[in-house]
């Protein structure tokens, strides 16, 4: 027996209550993992929201990333004792997650933790983490270099935001952080490596602003998005990471005819294993001193009531869930 979370029916809504669990439980899979630490996400708050649409079945395990070491494997690439992340997949939304001291799951999605990370600070990275991996990765590619100018990171308080500062100071970027936030977590974003502190953009009247960003990260969407591609400058590329604002875009062609800006999706759920890989090379020399300066570490149990603060944006940084820690007295549902 082991225990994990479960988002249940609740008559015409859902809940998420703990429950215990068997192997049988479990989807098919040629690796077991024991799971060691899961975190939470703005997706995950959104699935364990009661009346959530996100479930593509009930009942589900929810959590969309896992950190933890192999138990069993007929996969051929993995061995008992290899430590391993999963992130994306449809992992904790189309099927059972992360949020469990035991999954299953296909080895082909399956990456190495590197040898300079714990388990714990995988988790704590997670999918934000590997996103925002991603996302300066693209800006890379896309030619991007620290004399381009400023790059700003919008939602900068969360999970993405906060990492995507990190990993662009590291690279040698002038980093300007943007947030709602802005008088709570100004020094904070600083000691991550923000040059400078702002508050939320807000669209002007004019589909074209000052130029501003040589680049920017995004994981705000909607108006945000609209007014960081206003002001980005000529030739400038913009990685839209998220939603958090909202999924519409209210902007013009403008900035993409007029300033040759380049707006990039960036899709870490089904990304492939050389980028995923590429990714996590990046974040194993991440400080992770000051990455342990943003992350809260949260029982199984509390995980539900938790996510909902990171929906509503008052989370700074990560959140961990130490899927082993199960305070006694915790009722248990089934």
């Amino acid at each position: 027996m082991f225990y994990g979370l479960c988002v249940q029916r609740d008559g015409e809504s859902t809940k998420t209550v703990l429950v215990e669990q068997t192997g049988i439980d479990l989807p098919d899979g040629d690796v077991l993992v024991d799971v060691s630490y899961s975190d939470l996400n703005f997706k995950d708050g959104k699935v364990m929201e009661p009346g959530s649409l996100l479930p593509a079945f009930l009942p589900l395990i929810p959590g969309i990333d896992l950190a933890g070491t192999v138990s069993e494997s007929s996969n051929p690439l993995f061995s008992p004792g290899d430590r391993v992340v999963v992130n994306g997949f449809g992992l904790g939304t189309d099927r059972h997650g992360g949020l469990t001291q035991q999954s299953r799951v296909p080895g082909a999605w399956l990456t190495r933790i590197p040898s300079a990370l714990s388990e714990f600070h995988a988790a704590a990275l997670g999918t934000a983490g590997y996103t925002a991996a991603l996302a300066v990765d693209t800006l890379l590619y896309s030619g991007v270099r620290p004399d381009s100018g400023p790059v700003l990171v919008t939602g900068a308080g969360g999970g993405v935001g906060s990492i995507a500062i990190l990993l662009l100071s590291a690279a040698g970027f002038e980093v300007v952080a943007s947030t709602g936030r802005h008088g709570e977590l100004a020094d904070s974003l600083t000691e991550l490596g923000a040059q400078d502190v702002i508050g939320r953009l807000i669209p002007e009247d004019s589909p074209l602003g000052v130029q501003r960003w040589a680049a920017a990260v995004d994981s705000v969407g909607s108006d945000t998005l609209a007014a960081v591609l206003a002001q980005t400058r000529y030739s400038g590329t913009v990685a839209a990471v998220g939603l958090a604002q909202g999924d519409d875009l209210p902007a013009t062609v403008l900035p993409f005819i007029l300033r040759g800006v380049s707006l990039i999706g960036i899709d870490s759920v089904y990304a492939s294993q050389s980028k995923r890989q590429r990714a996590w090379e990046r974040l194993a020399a991440i400080d992770t001193e000051l990455l342990d300066s943003i992350v809260r570490v949260v029982g199984l149990a509390d995980a539900p009531s938790i996510s909902q603060e990171v929906i509503a944006g008052k989370i700074h940084g990560r959140v961990v869930v130490d899927v082993n820690q199960i305070p006694d007295g915790v009722t248990v549902g089934r």
